[in-house]
């Protein structure tokens, strides 16, 4: 797939219809996740990969909201990082999360980022702490996302070039 049409296609997607994801497409999205690039090549990034119902059920109380959609997903891909090892992990496991998204999508798949970092959970800890606590997670790891995964129960329509925003757009100055 030609990727600009890949990106038009590409949506978050909310509501799925809880089969597996089969492993071979799971392992392509991982591995799109791993060889994304990072600062100074330094990979800060672990990725949890959770499959079973009640885990993912519990991973959708992980926010006070949106985060729902992961107690129907196939699975769940939860992207930390060691903080220790660079400032930029935030950025670099935003990579990682975008590919792993975008391999989803061309492998017909739907996917939803579900944002972990500098999140409330349903029972007043933080969403880190919960992910930690619920996957065996040590303290030197920060929580950047989490990443559903599944067949979509549904299919967005495509965005097109016309909904883009070019007044965001400035060239030699602001």
């Amino acid at each position: 797939m030609e990727l600009m049409n890949l990106l038009l296609e590409r949506r978050s997607i909310r509501q799925y219809t809880g089969e597996p994801v089969p492993r071979e497409q799971l392992e392509q999205i991982l591995q799109a996740g791993l060889l994304s690039p990072s600062g100074r090549n330094i990979r800060p990034w672990e990725f949890v990969v959770v499959e079973n119902k009640e885990t993912l059920a519990r991973l959708a109380a992980s926010r006070q909201s949106g985060a729902q959609m992961l107690e129907n997903a196939g699975c769940a891909i939860l992207v930390f990082a060691n903080r220790e090892k660079t400032d930029v992990w935030p950025e670099d496991c935003s990579i990682a999360m975008s590919n792993m998204h975008l391999m989803a999508h061309s492998l017909g798949l739907g996917s939803c980022w579900v944002q972990g970092r500098l999140r409330q959970a349903q029972n007043g800890k933080t969403t880190e702490e919960v992910c930690r606590e619920l996957l065996f997670v040590s303290e030197q790891y920060a929580l950047e996302a989490i990443l559903a995964v599944g067949a979509p129960a549904q299919r967005p329509a495509p965005h097109t070039t016309g909904e883009l925003l070019r007044e965001k757009l400035h060239w030699e100055r602001f």
